[in-house]
């Protein structure tokens, strides 16, 4: 295919606000062990409004001021480095670039699979040029093959929003037929928890979130639904763990993952897990503040556990994408790219449900 000199890109212009710019940069040439990927579609995740506005202190540094955003990029491998031809990545194949934009493959996470937390990772989005541009770089090892049959726009939200839970749901403990809790429901991590839990594994999800998400988080696949705004911030605890003991027969729910970015989500999960039950941390929040409510007896006589989950490896990601084609619909809207400011807009006000993704094929 004949690739252009220069391609349009969204990049982050004021760090710390919700602005971007669309600008011109040079198509870059593919080193060795790299490919040119001519991006179709990006998916707009949570995390890239996080870096854009600085959300998260404790990063070790903010996003840089021209950063190219995005990290869930599906496209069409437009032209090969040197030394690509053991990674079995030809011209013309779809692929998908995940958060991970590359991944080491020799420090101690990698070798145990878990190289969504590489110790010499590249970021999409934040530390490498992101997927909101009609060209990026990747690394031919390790982008994911999308499979046929799955549509570009389907699988781009995948790839961050998919893979993290389809991994957190994996390390959870739980077993088809358990009810799982999560929390944030109908957003962007939390209805693709709900999707890929019930239709793909077999448990009974219970979803929590605002009330005026109830019809939409039980569309996903949810067998019941948590209002939290009926319960105060004093005895919000009490009173949802309460409802979900009811919904769940007075047992409580083998694993909880927590996809918002509340601390108050995190210290209320403990109080309706059951025995052996497993509280997954997904979501982040912005200040870095512990659990409260993680009391040694609580944990001890309930035989708690407490994990963390990244974003999944790159064996999870070919699995995520091979359950959405069989399994979960993911509700996503299109847009163009010029929207996507008012698209992080709608993303910060609490209005989106569901994925947004971007067509950058509408690029003019």
């Amino acid at each position: 295919m004949e690739i252009p000199k220069t391609h349009k890109a969204v990049v982050y212009d004021k760090p710390g606000e919700i602005s971007t710019r669309i600008v011109e940069l040079d198509t870059p040439a593919p080193g060795p062990g790299q490919i040119l990927v001519k991006i179709t579609h990006s998916g707009v995740c949570h995390s890239d409004l996080s870096l854009m506005t600085n959300t998260w202190s404790w990063l070790p540094e903010p996003v840089k001021s021209g950063q190219v955003g995005g990290h869930e990029g599906v496209g069409v491998v437009a032209q090969l480095g040197s030394s690509c031809e053991a990674s079995g990545v030809n011209i013309g194949d779809r692929v998908g670039i995940k958060w991970i934009a590359s991944a080491c493959g020799n420090c101690m996470p990698c070798l145990a699979g878990a190289d969504g937390i590489c110790l010499n990772s590249e970021v999409s989005g934040y530390t490498w040029p992101g997927t909101f541009q009609e060209y990026v770089l990747a690394p031919a090892h390790y982008v994911t093959p999308i499979p046929d049959g799955l549509a570009s726009e389907v699988a781009a939200p995948l790839l961050c929003g998919g893979v993290t839970v389809y991994s957190a749901l994996k390390k959870s403990r739980a077993q088809a037929g358990d009810w799982v809790a999560i929390a944030g429901a109908g957003g962007g991590l939390g209805h693709l928890a709900v999707q890929l839990g019930g239709r793909g594994m077999g448990f009974r999800i219970v979803g929590l979130d605002l009330g005026n998400k109830e019809s939409f988080v039980k569309e996903c696949g949810a067998e019941a639904f948590v209002d939290i705004t009926k319960y105060s911030a004093d005895g919000g605890s009490t009173g949802i763990a309460d409802e979900i003991l009811r919904v769940t027969g007075g047992a409580g729910a083998a694993a909880v993952i927590i996809c918002s970015a509340s601390n108050a989500a995190y210290s209320q999960a403990l109080s309706y897990l059951r025995f052996n039950g497993t509280l997954v941390c997904v979501g982040v929040p912005g200040e870095a503040e512990p659990i409260a409510n993680a009391y040694p007896h609580l944990m001890v006589g309930k035989q708690l556990a407490i994990i963390g989950s990244n974003v999944g490896n790159r064996r999870e990601a070919m699995e995520t994408l091979a359950m959405a084609k069989r399994v979960a619909t993911t509700p996503f809207r299109l847009e163009k790219v010029q929207n996507i400011t008012r698209v992080f807009e709608e993303m910060k006000g609490g209005k989106l449900q569901g994925r947004v993704v971007l067509d950058l094929q509408s690029c003019t």
